[in-house]
């Protein structure tokens, strides 16, 4: 089973793979959905991927969960939290997303529930094109 740490930006994202108690970063893939569902097709069925909570992160989550076992969304506070990087940068951050999930630490946080990954499904949330209006308005 392998762990994937996607590390995601507004248009691309860099990934790491960790397997067999190894991180390797495995490059940098675009946000366009042709790309990702390419890369997602890359992927195995025993496969888990994390990634952070983005603008983009349940789009991203909906196009790669059919091809693996799991699809979580980490809160990225949290991630950085938990590791007292000293040292920033993508490439890191996209390891240490695969190493927390291979881990079980990042199943505390933000999980995708099948509704949410389902347009279909009654609890789906709406994908708003536009700003989201402010909680207290």
């Amino acid at each position: 089973m392998r762990f994937i740490g996607l590390d995601v930006h507004r248009d691309w994202c860099d990934v790491a793979i960790y397997e067999d108690g190894k991180v390797r970063s495995a490059g940098r893939i675009t946000t366009a959905p042709e790309q990702l569902q390419l890369f997602a097709q890359s992927l195995g069925p025993e496969d888990r991927v994390g990634l952070e909570t983005t603008g983009n992160a349940l789009s991203m989550a909906r196009i790669i969960e059919p091809h693996v076992a799991g699809v979580l969304v980490a809160d990225t506070r949290n991630v950085r939290a938990m590791t007292h990087a000293k040292v920033k940068n993508d490439r890191i951050d996209a390891q240490l997303i695969a190493k927390l999930l291979a881990a079980g630490m990042l199943a505390r946080h933000v999980g995708l529930r099948r509704a949410d990954l389902d347009p279909a499904s009654p609890g789906h949330p709406p994908l708003a094109a536009g700003p989201r209006p402010h909680p207290r308005a």
